[in-house]
């Protein structure tokens, strides 16, 4: 079974919605932004197609979902308490996780802090996207660095590992996953197990049991995200033709809604 035709099928609502909090890491490119208003917004409509519209139900009955800006808004007090929520999404961002920036390193020990300790040895569990993920990997003690093969751009296949396939179930051998990052997250934490690879990236997201889930790409981006991306990045200088030409050609259907219900599954078993 491929993973597009299975990620439509319904999921029934948890008992009480799961508390979802969204820490955003940067701010939409505009046309983005205008029409979703943040990550938040953007995120919302990704568990909506992946949960709400498969099942007919309102997505309030799966996530109570909050945001907070943690670039701007980075003091203890200014995260979530984590005896409030069940778990935490890292947004990608177009900053280097590596860096030593104030907010950075406070965003790292507060997921540090979520992963290692709780609430009170109550599991909160994590979820890292892109820039989220290689977050994680710093905060559990792994190396993140510019990779020296370069950019990973729009939809990209990547090989999925024994782990991968356990956790995606029916994804086949490989998903498709829109990217945008030339960081990487060298090695995996201890206790974790890898998900996926590619050529150019080796770690494309790992899993420790009941606790983290992480993914290299973005299961949020839209073909409409990925295209104003690719332009913009196109207008500045920072992509070549070559490799603009390249992501307009490959964005086109990715497996974004069947790694969501992934991570929706994820929060909802032990």
């Amino acid at each position: 079974m491929s993973s597009s035709s299975s990620s439509q099928e319904p999921i029934p609502p948890p008992p009480s919605p799961i508390r979802l909090a969204i820490l955003e890491a940067d701010t939409p490119p505009a046309t983005t932004h205008a029409r979703y208003n943040g990550y938040r917004g953007v995120f919302t409509h990704l568990f909506n197609r992946a949960l709400s519209a498969p099942s007919q139900q309102p997505l309030s009955s799966y996530l109570s979902i909050s945001a907070y800006d943690v670039v701007n808004h980075h003091q203890p007090s200014d995260y979530p308490s984590l005896s409030e929520v069940d778990a935490i999404l890292i947004t990608g961002s177009k900053h280097s996780a590596f860096e030593n920036d104030p907010w950075i390193l406070s965003l790292t020990e507060f997921v540090k802090k979520a992963v290692t300790e709780g609430d009170n040895g109550r599991t909160v569990k994590v979820i890292g996207v892109c820039f989220g993920h290689q977050i994680v990997g710093r905060a559990l003690g792994q190396t993140v660095e510019r990779n020296e093969k370069g950019w990973e751009v729009s939809v990209t296949r990547v090989g999925l590992t024994e782990a991968g396939k356990g956790l995606f179930k029916g994804a086949g051998e490989e998903l498709k996953i829109q990217q945008m990052h030339r960081d990487h997250v060298v090695g995996v934490p201890e206790g974790a197990q890898l998900l996926a690879s590619t050529n150019v990236c080796e770690n494309q997201g790992f899993v420790i049991p009941g606790k983290v889930i992480t993914v290299q790409g973005h299961p949020e981006f839209t073909v409409d995200i990925m295209e104003e991306l690719l332009e913009s990045r196109r207008a500045i200088g920072l992509f070549n033709e070559e490799l603009y030409g390249s992501g307009v050609e490959r964005n086109k259907v990715d497996d974004g809604v069947f790694i969501a219900q992934a991570f929706y599954r994820f929060l909802t078993q032990d």
